[in-house]
């Protein structure tokens, strides 16, 4: 069960709706119960809410809940308000009317979220190593053992978890966080207000290799990787992560972007505003992908392709071609030998219009 807030500490609904932004809220009407504007300490399930908490409901399917809810206020569609407006008994809860219930739900934990944490003291914990040439905003905070290579630059009110490693020249900008064990190559760039989870590493080499007859036959080597990587404003990124720096051009994580854990992103690849990609998904070096995507877990994603604004892949699907027009994509096909794959894909792309053909011969 979540944490609950000290309830002198708590707001009441009134004060924490004001305190949240965006104007979702239609109304708010009273419950039956002794409070008409309730103390409101922290949210929960409908199942498992307490009497101090805010819940909420997303779908008419889960009406039946609300029947056993001990919530003290819930987030409700204004179809869902409807029907309870007309129940009898009146409900005993309060109801904030809104047409986003579970957006105002995540605004409303970034609320708690914030006031749940222990008081922001900064300062170089004393374990610390810092180069004398790095630019530190005196509302820093860097934690034990974090190493800040040369000529670093740290934005203000940022926080540099337990073991990070900052190479040399590495910017971060104001208001992000690094959570402990995190690792920046040199000449790594972040924006302001990232969120980066333990484990991520930020700007290793990418896997570029030429063959090289002259070491021994079948032997690699090595291609520099000159480039960096560089991230917007507002980025999260996920546990366990790992964005190779680019071979010439860089690495580019725009404004917005959600990656989640264990993602792979190789060198040169380009991702858009507001593009999320969830776990265990693996890009290719030198993709392109546009604005508002969603990659699904486990997605593999071939080099060197492009793919459009508004695009959407389902889980487990590889994506070997460009994507051009807006939609949802899904592709999950046994493995075979790849001539046979390829010819048994040609047919499977032409099945609906097969159909079509023998519905049509079967009329006739």
């Amino acid at each position: 069960m979540p944490v609950l807030l000290d309830p002198a500490r708590a707001p009441v609904l009134s004060e924490l709706l004001r305190a949240v932004p965006g104007g979702l809220v239609q109304s708010v009407v009273p419950g039956s119960g002794l409070h008409a504007d309730p103390r409101i300490a922290g949210l929960g399930s409908l199942a498992h809410a307490s009497e101090q908490e805010i819940s909420f409901i997303v779908h008419p399917k889960y009406l039946d809940h609300l029947a056993l809810t001990r919530a003290c206020t819930v987030i409700v569609l204004p179809e869902i308000e409807e029907k309870l407006a007309q129940t009898v008994p009146a409900p005993r809860f309060a109801r904030v009317v809104c047409k986003h219930p579970y957006l105002l739900y995540a605004r409303i934990a970034q609320w708690f979220e914030w006031a749940r944490r222990p008081a922001y003291e900064p300062g170089i914990h004393p374990s610390a190593i810092v180069d004398p040439s790095a630019q530190i905003d005196p509302s820093v905070l860097i934690g034990p053992h974090a190493v800040v290579g040369a000529r670093c630059t740290i934005g203000a009110m940022s926080q540099i978890g337990a073991g990070c490693v900052l190479g040399d020249d590495v910017e971060i900008g104001a208001s992000s966080i690094l959570y402990p064990k995190v690792t920046l190559y040199y000449g790594v760039r972040v924006g302001d207000r990232a969120i980066i989870h333990s484990g991520v590493v930020l700007g290793a080499d990418g896997f570029g290799f030429a063959p090289d007859p002259s070491l021994s036959k079948g032997a690699w080597g090595k291609i520099p990787q000159l480039g960096t990587v560089i991230i917007g404003h507002d980025v999260e990124i996920g546990a366990n992560t790992t964005i190779d720096r680019g071979a010439l051009d860089n690495t580019i994580i725009s404004d917005g972007v959600k990656i989640d854990n264990q993602v792979m992103i190789g060198h040169n690849c380009q991702i858009g505003a507001h593009t999320a990609i969830a776990a265990c998904a693996g890009i290719a070096g030198s993709t392109k992908i546009g604005s508002r995507c969603t990659i699904g877990g486990m997605t593999g994603i071939s080099g060197h392709l492009v793919i459009g604004d508004d695009v959407h892949i389902s889980g487990g699907t590889g994506i070997i071609a460009n994507i051009e027009q807006p939609g949802r994509y899904t592709g999950v096909y046994p493995f075979a030998e790849h001539k046979e794959w390829q010819r048994n894909a040609a047919v499977v792309s032409q099945l609906s219009s097969i159909r079509k053909r023998v519905r049509a011969l079967e009329r006739d």
